[in-house]
């Protein structure tokens, strides 16, 4: 192959849209269009919750769901992905924002992106392998739990600052003599209505096993749009209610979120230098208090990226470099447009591949949909009960603690739930960036473990002759911190022989003699 040739490819290869760009046409337009509107219902009112959720202001939810859509549609090589704000990102950006300002959130999505885009060079995606499915399991858990603690205060209507799990918990426990009436009644509604329009979609109109009337799958098809959209149509409905109880009487009996930020975000550089109170950090110091996020974070984004790619690649091969360049370019140019980080959002991304999108082009329509949101619609977002939004992101993150798994894993490998309930307790105690770690180190001592103490077995044998000798064999091939455990086994066996002097036979599993 020539040189033009293999630039050509590689080129093909890391810019996507050069493959299907030319074979576009206006039958995927519209199926494109189509879902990128719906996708655009659902992150919306997403955003706002997990801009309050990161401890941002709510603009800055709509700031980070657009750039990655945009670069998603160019670099990205799965059409369902769609890249924005995620309950986790807004977890892990909370943790870092809380006490300090936005501009770590914005530098912390600018080195998340820089740190991906070095995995992405060295071709580093494997150490994604290491954290295994029983500490993914504890980690997503753990913090479907935090995320879900942490909007009690929307939902009670009560104010507290808290920071961790328990630390929430305690405040809400001193504080739910405060409870607003009002807001609890809301938040318990949104949520049972969101679970109601959450099952819709199941809903058919037509008799099993037998083919439906045009007005039946117009019916059918109404359902699943009504399901799919249910966040938007929940929080409009209460918005509607509060912006009514706004004008005709004193004011609203719901918390609302309150002015946001109208217009589009600035362009310039990620900060890196901020001032905090009466002094300036530098990027220096920044770097050195957000600490282990800047790894953790990027590295969380992408297992959770490379785990939708998989999701939705329908059994095609995934090129793990590729999406984890994509993820690191959504997130430096996001950096520039004030975005927090941001990864691929699995709810949001199963809503692209149902409404039946045909190209990353759907991005592009989902993208536009914020932008116009952010010229147009904020003065209306004022009018959004904050206990609304608490609906939506518990509704989201209640079906993402997967506890369903335990009893496979009690069956298959007991020591799979060490590591599991391991992760899940300390995210939960000492927080998510140490819960990870803790869980990594557990899963890497238990594959460790065997290369230090393998198995051995001895078996007492003779030789044609009549001879008797001692064959020991070790469970798995041998490495140096085995030698001095395997020494002290062939001197025990060798004691304990009754036919002494005994020759032994030492071999490595998998040899024949």
């Amino acid at each position: 192959m020539s040189l033009a040739k293999a630039v050509k490819k590689t080129v093909r290869n890391r810019i996507p849209i050069l493959k299907w760009g030319p074979e576009y046409n206006s039958g995927k337009l519209l199926s494109d269009t189509i879902a990128g509107f719906t996708v655009g219902l659902t992150v919306m009112p997403q955003a706002l919750a997990y801009a309050t959720l990161g401890g941002l202001e709510p603009q800055y939810g709509l700031y980070s769901a657009f750039a990655g859509c945009f670069v998603y549609t160019i670099f990205g090589s799965i059409k369902d992905i769609t890249i924005g704000p995620t309950a986790l990102m807004a977890l892990m950006t909370y943790q870092q924002v809380i006490g300090r300002n936005t501009d770590y959130a914005v530098l912390l999505c600018f080195m998340s992106g820089v740190v991906q885009m070095i995995m992405a060079i060295l071709h580093l995606g494997v150490l994604v392998d290491f954290i295994s499915i029983p500490v993914t399991v504890g980690f997503t858990s753990a913090t479907s739990v935090i995320i879900g603690t942490s909007q009690l205060k929307s939902l009670l209507g009560i104010k507290i600052n808290a920071s961790g799990f328990l630390d929430t918990i305690t405040q809400v426990g001193k504080n739910i003599h405060k409870t607003r009436v009002n807001d609890f009644t809301l938040g318990i509604s949104c949520i049972v209505v969101l679970m109601m329009f959450r099952k819709l979609k199941d809903v058919k109109i037509h008799k099993k096993n037998a083919k439906p009337t045009k007005n039946e799958r117009y019916l059918n098809h109404m359902f699943w749009l009504i399901s799919t959209s249910r966040n938007a149509i929940v929080v409009i409905a209460c918005s509607v209610v509060a912006y009514y109880y706004e004008i005709a009487s004193d004011g609203s009996p719901f918390i609302l979120t309150g002015t946001v930020k109208p217009g589009l975000p600035e362009l310039g550089l990620p900060p890196f230098g901020t001032v905090i109170g009466n002094r300036t950090a530098d990027f220096v110091e920044m770097i050195s208090d957000l600490g282990s996020s800047i790894i953790l974070v990027p590295v969380i984004a992408v297992l959770g990226n490379v785990a939708i790619a998989k999701a939705f690649a329908s059994g095609a091969t995934i090129d793990a470099t590729q999406e984890l360049f994509t993820l690191s370019m959504c997130n430096i140019v996001g950096s520039f447009f004030s975005s927090m980080p941001i990864t691929g959002s699995f709810s949001r991304s199963a809503v692209n591949h149902a409404s039946g999108v045909q190209t990353p082009f759907g991005g592009v329509v989902t993208g536009v949909m914020v932008l116009l949101a952010l010229s147009f619609l904020t003065p209306y977002f004022a009018y959004i009960p904050k206990a609304s939004l608490g609906a939506v992101i518990i509704s989201a993150v209640i079906f993402m603690i997967e506890y369903e798994v335990v009893k496979p894993m009690w069956r298959s490998s007991k020591k799979d739930l060490i590591s599991t309930f391991a992760t899940f307790v300390s995210c939960l105690v000492i927080g998510v960036e140490y819960g990870i770690l803790l869980g990594v180190g557990i899963n890497i001592m238990f594959l460790l473990y065997p290369s230090a103490r393998p198995t051995v077995y001895v078996d007492h044998l003779k030789t044609p002759r009549g001879r008797a000798y001692l064959m020991i064999t070790p469970g798995n091939s041998l490495y140096f911190p085995a030698i001095d455990f395997i020494k002290t086994s062939v001197a025990k066996a060798g004691l304990s022989s009754r036919n002494l002097p005994e020759p032994i036979l030492l071999l490595r599993k998998g040899f024949c003699p």
